[in-house]
């Protein structure tokens, strides 16, 4: 098993580095991996012995994210490495004040985990979620250094607990502590013999109650909602997302859009257009007269790093994804007291399935039933008492990362 994993790694790298010269993703994969060593060697302070956290792309790194800030408080002399695997997580935040150093994850080979922990001599390895790398966590075993697992989450259909699983439990063996999200991934822990785990929430809720305290005001938005009251702000959306939206916008003559795109690259950007004809794009919205202020319907974001304020303009949310891999961050939306409305693709996320349960999230799986939650949330009263449910979830489930950080402090991990 240990060869066939080695194997479809490295065919993992080749197909990507055949893709780089058509794929602009793929590229920067590839690219921001050559000559990886050699910066580290420049960079990294020879024996500083950073914490490393590593995340797979954006979302886990927000995971990360309160972690990362309470180390800077409590432990202020310490430095912080982190690596993606991602090129969305890692382009992004390159340059995140919450990090001394910022790189791409090396392919994971044993030779690549040996040089790696040479150099950058890590106290202390962070992951997130379910980044389960075999020969890094080997060689953070060997090595002696503590590796926790924050914001753990397993399900029974996990290759894990699987009878042919057995590889990837060994994985799993590597790792000092699991921080899990909800007791049922404790359980499915201890169905492996695997007991060094507990609960503790996801830290994710840590960062979002801090949103709205954080909120920057944007002129642009602002104008082009003035005297609007029903804005359905629109979140991380693909295409199928924005199908959805133009077709029941046709039927709701008082609605704004501000939509969010998860890709801003030219070509899905040309198929937004195409799909909302009359929509004004931010970063060009100077060149618009009032007249068309006022009677455009959507306003596109064509830029990163608006959509935690976005949702505080909206009285509806609607996050993408669901009608892909999977929906994308819902607590963004929820945290600012608003009813999230999302795809079917959301079994693999709890928050989801959590708000659905309290009546604060709707999911859709077509314009007709798209349609049926835009009129049932036209009631003021059920669309207040969604958002509230929203907002006090959201505030309840805070408090995973005192929970981390005491381990942390009582284990001397750090000094």
């Amino acid at each position: 098993m240990h060869f066939l994993y080695d194997l479809a790694i490295g065919f993992y790298s080749l197909v990507l580095r055949i893709l780089a010269p058509f794929h602009a993703k793929a590229k920067r994969w590839v690219d921001g991996r050559k000559n990886l060593f050699q910066q580290m060697e420049q960079t990294v302070e020879k024996g500083c012995k950073p914490v490393w956290f590593h995340f797979a792309s954006l979302g886990e790194f927000e995971q990360g994210r309160s972690i990362m800030e309470a180390i800077r408080e409590k432990y202020p002399e310490e430095k912080i490495l982190v690596t993606f695997f991602s090129p969305s997580g890692f382009e992004i935040r390159k340059n995140t004040h919450l990090a001394d150093y910022v790189f791409y994850l090396p392919v994971d080979t044993r030779s690549n985990a040996r040089r790696f922990l040479t150099i950058v001599e890590p106290k202390l390895a962070v992951f997130t979620k379910y980044e389960y790398w075999y020969h890094f966590f080997n060689e953070l075993k060997k090595q002696n250094i503590t590796l926790l697992m924050v914001s753990a989450i397993f399900r029974e259909e996990q290759v894990f607990f699987k009878w042919y699983g057995s590889f990837f439990r060994k994985i799993l063996k590597n790792v000092t502590f699991f921080f899990a999200q909800n007791m049922d991934s404790v359980y499915w822990l201890k169905a492996i013999h695997i007991t060094n785990a507990g609960l503790a929430g996801d830290t994710r809720f840590d960062r979002v109650i801090e949103l709205p305290k954080q909120r920057e005001d944007i002129t642009v938005v602002e104008r082009f909602l003035a005297r609007t009251q029903d804005v359905l702000v629109a979140g991380s959306t693909w295409q199928p997302d924005e199908q959805l939206i133009s077709e029941v916008l046709k039927k709701h003559s008082n609605l704004k859009v501000v939509l969010a795109p998860h890709e801003i690259h030219d070509s899905h950007l040309e198929q937004v257009a195409q799909t909302f004809p009359n929509a004004l794009f931010f970063s060009n919205f100077s060149a618009y007269t009032a007249a068309q202020v006022d009677s455009a319907r959507v306003l596109v974001i064509d830029n990163i790093g608006m959509l935690s304020s976005l949702y505080g303009y909206g009285t509806l949310a609607y996050v993408g994804g669901g009608f892909g891999a999977g929906i994308h961050n819902t607590l963004e939306a929820a945290t600012f007291g608003i009813p999230v409305i999302f795809g079917p693709k959301y079994a693999k996320f709890q928050e989801a399935i959590d708000l659905l349960e309290i009546g604060a999230g709707f999911c859709i799986g077509n314009a007709a039933e798209f349609e049926q939650v835009l009129l049932a949330l036209t009631d003021q009263n059920r669309r207040e008492d969604a958002g509230n449910q929203a907002r006090s979830y959201v505030r309840e489930k805070a408090g995973a990362t005192p929970v981390i950080m005491k381990y942390i402090s009582s284990g001397k991990l750090l000094s």
